[in-house]
């Protein structure tokens, strides 16, 4: 690994290229290294989770919407959506479009959690929409996938967005052009100006997660995926884009960023280095932010011991960002009412730990009802939850080593007799510092679990078949990763411009 040091640089300087971290990032993307063996099967999970959450999402709103839009846009050749038989095909970008809304409106895949949040799983829609397009192998496709993870992973180590009100999506397009730069085997100066164009046009605010949380939330990956590919199909014709998009004076840090005084240190592999920052990332087994995994899990646990009736009210010691992400920090009254949108509460640690403990589980739909929500015992449980931050959590959060570090908190129960119960935990069960970390089995069961009654039992072994042989896969066998459906799909939304 090197470390770049990352800052503006004053226009009169003629910052070199070679020394722009847009730059780096491009270097190593062409640099076409080998992965090794637990990476490969580790991208073969995510793929299997991708597809078990974007199933399971068929037939809401957003992603039917998103689908028409793609389905508008037929290409022969193209690439396949999630639940349609491969003789579909769609423009690479807009199946991006399609399938990535649907991997990400449950909120239920993998996450990474450092100086920024990362879902770095929202990149495998296009990398895998643009394999299908044009003939990549499942080996190519693998390493592809591991590039984007790469890349992503160290910019949410080393660059906050969120501090400044950025949304995530800033990282993740420029990774996802990072591996699509590694899927097609492009040069350096062409991934380049792609990443220059990705970061430019990628940042928004955190609007997106804040307040009355609306569908874009499920929508901002496919936005990102389709840019990036844009943005590639753009430089790879010959054009070139804002630079430095980073270092300049009038770039992303000198005016989105922490200023023009600001220093970064982002470490990246060496060109050819073999990436393994995939490792350090971890699902959801719960349909929720990736924050309150742990306190379901735990929620779970006191749900044994304790009668929810008794309790009066609940404190939970975590880290500043849960606190002010997910928790009562956030000063979003939304966060405690039972109308609130399904995207608004499952960033709710407050309505989340209530559930949880009346109910003892999680449901990616049955916990999020209207019928639900406006339990009277739950709401008044729910309104007797409070978050405070502790620097104890915070420092555990952010810890260098990444077997430290922690994404939970520490709960302290008063009951109605007084009596006071402190539970803590630091990691979700299925994290892989967890109490049961997850492996290969476990998503094939998140899969077989979410898309019972959707997906045919001779289609998901063919599925499994193809995910077990993914690095040794023919093009022919990527056009089949995106599994059919048996259940109907509604093709029913409202119409647009493309359908006129």
């Amino acid at each position: 690994m090197k470390t770049i040091d990352v800052r503006v640089h004053p226009s009169r300087a003629k910052l070199p290229r070679e020394h722009q971290l847009a730059w780096e990032i491009a270097s190593y993307s062409a640099s076409r290294p080998k992965i090794d063996p637990e990476v490969s099967e580790m991208v073969a999970c995510r793929i299997v989770d991708n597809a078990a959450v974007a199933l399971a999402a068929l037939n809401r709103q957003p992603v039917r919407s998103a689908r028409a839009m793609a389905l508008a846009r037929p290409r022969p050749g193209g690439a396949t959506l999630f639940g349609f038989s491969a003789a579909l095909r769609v423009h690479a970008e807009w199946a991006a479009w399609a399938n990535a809304t649907a991997v990400r409106e449950l909120d239920f895949h993998d996450t990474f959690l450092a100086a920024d949040y990362a879902h770095p799983g929202d990149s495998i829609a296009p990398i895998l929409a643009v394999a299908q397009q044009l003939g990549a192998d499942g080996g190519t496709l693998a390493r592809a996938i591991a590039v984007a993870y790469e890349i992503h992973v160290a910019l949410a180590k080393a660059i906050c967005l969120h501090c400044h009100k950025k949304d995530h999506i800033a990282h993740l397009c420029p990774a996802t052009v990072a591996g699509l730069g590694a899927l097609l085997g492009l040069e350096t100066e062409t991934i380049f100006q792609a990443v220059n164009q990705a970061v430019h046009l990628s940042f928004s605010t955190r609007q997106s997660r804040k307040g009355e949380i609306s569908s874009w939330k499920a929508f901002v990956p496919g936005h990102s995926g389709k840019m990036a590919i844009e943005a590639l199909d753009r430089a790879m014709r010959g054009e070139g884009a804002p630079s430095p998009v980073y270092e300049g004076e009038d770039s992303v840090i000198a005016w989105m960023l922490a200023g023009p005084d600001a220093h970064y240190q982002v470490s990246l592999p060496e060109p050819g280095e073999r990436p393994r920052q995939i490792l350090e990332t971890y699902t959801k087994e719960h349909s929720a932010e990736y924050q309150a995994q742990a306190l379901i899990d735990l929620a779970r646990e006191i749900r044994q011991d304790i009668d929810p009736s008794r309790i009066t009210e609940i404190v939970i010691h975590t880290s500043h960002h849960t606190h002010f992400v997910i928790g009562t920090g956030a000063n979003d009254p939304q966060k405690f009412d039972p109308a609130a949108s399904r995207e608004t509460l499952d960033h709710s640690l407050m309505y989340i730990m209530a559930v949880a403990l009346e109910d003892g589980r999680w449901h990616h739909d049955a916990s999020y009802t209207e019928e639900r929500r406006n339990r009277q015992s739950t709401l008044r449980l729910w309104r007797a939850i409070r978050t405070t931050e502790d620097a104890s959590w915070t420092r555990a959060y952010h810890a260098p080593n990444p077997t430290e570090r922690a994404f939970g908190g520490r709960v302290e129960i008063r009951l109605d007799d007084g009596t006071v119960v402190e539970r803590e935990k630091r990691v979700a069960d299925a994290h892989p510092n967890g109490r049961s970390p997850w492996g290969f089995a476990d998503y094939v069961n998140k899969f077989e679990e979410l898309t019972r009654g959707i997906v045919e039992l001779d289609e998901r072994k063919a599925f499994f078949d193809r995910i077990r042989r993914l690095a040794a896969l023919k093009s022919d066998d990527v056009i089949h990763l995106n599994p059919v459906a048996e259940s109907p799909i509604r093709c029913d939304s409202p119409t647009g411009i493309a359908d006129a």
